[in-house]
């Protein structure tokens, strides 16, 4: 594994579950929410974030998590085509709710760790929500029929509960 591509719905723990294999495996983070996002919270454009991500792409490893705005959908392909290891956090949907919640009531008290700063919680929460609403759309059997088809060449996990994601962690060695 040296180049990683983690992704999945919002409220899936995907940030958490990448902080803890990178550090496992000694390998680079980057975390969507830190490039796509400016110190004060607002989204950079989106040339900027194509050169910064294609940056990252030609790192000799990687490991990236979290998923572009829609209107960055060719940016996660490339991700998808470039690692060698795919981790496909696909919990289900009441799951990603209740972690969404989760991360809004504590987030009223203390921001949670790389959350972009002068970006609202609450307003990150609700996007999080509207995206969840629109997810079946996209995250569906349909991709993952053909993510399975573009990683042939590659290791592919699908993650379905968060006993198989903290089980992960514990089996990866450096």
């Amino acid at each position: 594994m040296k180049k990683i591509a983690v992704f999945g719905k919002p409220g899936s723990g995907k940030s958490t579950f990448s902080k803890q294999l990178a550090a496992q495996i000694g390998i680079k983070l980057y975390a969507m929410d830190t490039i796509l996002y400016q110190a004060d919270g607002k989204e950079i454009d989106l040339e900027a974030y194509t050169n910064i991500h294609e940056e990252v792409l030609s790192a000799d490893s990687w490991l990236i998590e979290g998923f572009a705005p829609f209107t960055a959908l060719g940016s996660f392909y490339r991700r998808i085509e470039e690692a060698d290891t795919l981790i496909y956090i696909d919990l289900p949907y009441f799951v990603s709710y209740w972690l969404v919640t989760k991360r809004l009531l504590k987030g009223l008290f203390k921001k949670p760790e790389g959350w972009p700063q002068g970006a609202s919680i609450v307003k990150g929460s609700l996007s999080s929500y509207k995206t969840l609403r629109l997810c079946p759309k996209f995250w569906n059997r349909a991709f993952l029929r053909k993510l399975e088809a573009q990683s042939s060449n590659k290791k592919l996990y699908v993650i379905r509960s968060l006993a198989q994601l903290n089980r992960f962690i514990e089996t990866q060695k450096p």
